[in-house]
C-alpha cells in the first residue's frame, strides 16, 4: 500500500513476539485440541484457574458481541480479560488483561515461558497464542474472562473449557469451507462444539439447517438453550434497543456501533450477560451498549490522513472488515442508512482475500449502484484488483481499479459529483492495513 505522507513505523516491540512465534510456529491448522491441552498441561492448566468464561462462537458478529459483552461488564464494575482474534494492526490487541492490552513485559516473559514449556513439540501460531492469553489471565486477577473462537469451535484452540459460565453462538453462515464445510449443517455442528454438558447457551438468530444442529447439540449435552426470537429478543424502537428477556424487559439507549444489525448483535450480549449474572443492572447494561468500541466494524475514521484527506472534500470514511455474503447483506444495509439519510453517493473500495466469495459479498450491494474501486493488499494470499473487479461487473457494478487503498480513496474523494460516502471494506487484513497508515487509528 502506497504511504501517504507521514513519518511512522507500525511495528512496535510487542510485534517481535508475533514475529517470533509465526517463524517458530506455522499457521498450520491442527483440527484437533490435542497439541494445545498439551502444553496448557505442561504449564499447569491454566484454564482450570480462570475466572468464570464466556465462550464465543459463530460466523458474523463474534467480534461485536465480545465488545458489548466486554462493554457491559465493565459498565458493572467487572475486571474482565478478553482474548480475541485477529488483531489489526498489533499482535497485544487479541489480548486484554484486566481491560488493558497486555503489555509488552509480559508478552515477552509469557513468551519466553512457553518456548521453553513447548520445547519444540508442534504447535501452530494460533494455539500458542491461545495458550499464552490463558496463562496471562490465570496470573492476573479478574472477574470473567470472555474468550472468541478463532475458527469453528468444536476444534478450536480455544475449545478447553469444561464448564463455560455461559456459551453464545453468533449467526452461522457459509465461510471457511475449504475448513469447516461443505453445508450449513456441517459449520453449525463445528460452532456448537463449545456447548458443554449442562451449561447455558445463548444463541442468534440462525437459518434452520443451522438451528436443527445446535439445537440436537444442546439437547444431546442437557445444555439449557435461550434462542432469540424464541425465548427472548431484541429490536429496535424509536431508536432505541428493547430486549425481551423471559422475566424482564429492558429499554436500552441504541448500539454505540453503526448498523441496524448490531441492534442484533447487542441484544445478544445483553442477554448473554443477563444469563451470566440476572442481577446486572439496567444503567450498567445500558452504558455498555452505548459505549462498546469494536474497531474496523463500519467505524467512521475521524483520525488520520485518510479521514483529513476525506474532510477536506466534505465527504466521510468509513471502515469494515466483513468479508463474505452475510457480512455483505448487513453491511450494505449500515451502508443504505448513510445514503438513506443525505442522498450522496456510495463508493465502496475493495480489497480481499482470494478465497473468498467476493461475487457474493459484492452482490448484497448490487441494488444501491455503488461506484467500486477494486485493490489489494500485502499478502500473498489476497486477491488481486483485477480479481475483485471481474467479481464487481458480475454483478452489474461500476468498477475501476487501483494499486491501493489510498490511492483509491483519493481517486473516490476526486470524482466529479457530490461528496461521497466513501466505505473500505472487504476483510480485517485489509482494514489493518488501512488502520495501520498511522498512529492516531491504531486499536488501543
Amino acid at each position: 500500500m502506497t504511504a501517504l505522507p507521514i513519518d511512522h513505523d507500525p511495528i512496535r516491540a510487542s510485534d517481535a513476539v508475533i514475529q517470533r512465534l509465526r517463524a517458530n510456529h506455522p499457521s498450520l491448522i491442527d483440527l484437533s485440541t490435542g497439541r494445545v491441552e498439551r502444553l496448557l498441561a505442561a504449564v499447569g492448566n491454566p484454564e482450570r484457574r480462570l475466572p468464570p468464561v464466556i465462550h464465543v462462537a459463530g460466523t458474523n458478529g463474534k467480534g461485536s458481541t465480545v465488545a458489548y459483552l466486554r462493554a457491559i461488564a465493565e459498565g458493572q464494575g467487572l475486571i474482565v480479560h478478553a482474548l480475541t482474534s485477529p488483531h489489526l494492526v498489533r499482535f497485544a490487541e487479541r489480548i486484554r488483561v484486566a481491560g488493558q492490552l497486555i503489555s509488552d513485559s509480559q508478552l515477552l516473559d509469557l513468551t519466553d515461558r512457553l518456548e521453553a514449556a513447548n520445547d519444540g513439540q508442534p504447535i501452530s501460531f494460533f494455539e500458542i497464542t491461545t495458550v499464552l492469553a490463558l496463562q496471562a489471565f490465570a496470573e492476573t486477577p479478574a472477574d470473567v474472562c470472555i474468550v472468541e473462537v478463532g475458527l469453528g469451535g468444536r476444534f478450536d484452540a480455544t475449545n478447553v473449557f469444561d464448564a463455560p459460565a455461559v456459551s453464545v453462538i453468533t449467526p452461522v453462515d457459509y465461510d471457511h469451507l475449504e475448513m469447516l464445510g461443505p453445508g450449513l449443517g456441517k459449520i453449525a455442528w463445528e460452532k456448537a462444539g463449545i456447548i458443554k454438558r449442562g451449561r447455558p447457551v445463548v444463541v442468534a438468530r440462525q437459518h434452520d439447517e443451522a438451528l436443527e444442529m445446535i439445537e440436537r447439540e444442546a439437547d444431546d449435552r442437557m445444555a439449557p438453550m435461550l434462542l432469540m426470537g424464541r425465548d427472548f429478543d431484541a429490536w429496535e424502537e424509536r431508536g432505541r434497543l428493547l430486549v425481551q428477556m423471559p422475566e424482564r424487559l429492558l429499554d436500552l439507549p441504541p448500539p454505540s456501533l453503526f448498523g441496524g444489525y448490531q441492534f442484533a448483535n447487542a441484544g445478544l450480549a445483553v442477554a448473554a450477560a443477563l444469563t451470566f449474572d440476572p442481577r446486572l443492572g439496567e444503567d450498567a447494561v445500558g452504558r455498555g451498549v452505548a459505549s462498546a468500541v469494536w474497531p474496523a466494524r463500519f467505524q467512521r475514521l475521524t483520525k488520520g490522513p485518510l479521514a483529513a484527506l476525506a474532510r477536506s472534500r466534505s465527504s466521510d470514511i468509513w471502515l469494515d472488515g466483513g468479508h463474505n455474503p452475510h457480512a455483505g447483506l448487513a453491511l450494505a444495509e449500515a451502508a443504505s442508512r448513510l445514503t438513506d439519510r443525505d442522498g450522496r453517493p456510495l463508493v465502496l473500495v475493495v480489497g480481499m482475500f482470494a478465497r473468498k466469495d467476493s461475487q457474493g459479498f459484492l452482490e448484497a450491494f448490487a441494488e444501491m449502484h455503488p461506484r467500486v474501486f477494486a485493490t489489494s493488499f500485502d499478502s500473498p494470499n489476497a486477491a488481486s484488483a483485477d480479481e475483485i473487479a471481474a467479481a464487481a461487473r458480475a454483478v452489474g457494478l461500476a468498477v475501476e481499479t487501483a494499486p491501493d487503498a489510498a490511492t483509491a480513496v483519493r481517486r473516490a474523494l476526486s470524482a466529479d459529483g457530490p461528496p461521497p460516502h466513501v466505505l473500505i471494506c472487504g476483510g480485517l487484513h485489509f482494514a489493518g492495513e488501512v488502520l495501520a497508515l498511522s498512529p492516531e487509528t491504531w486499536p488501543t
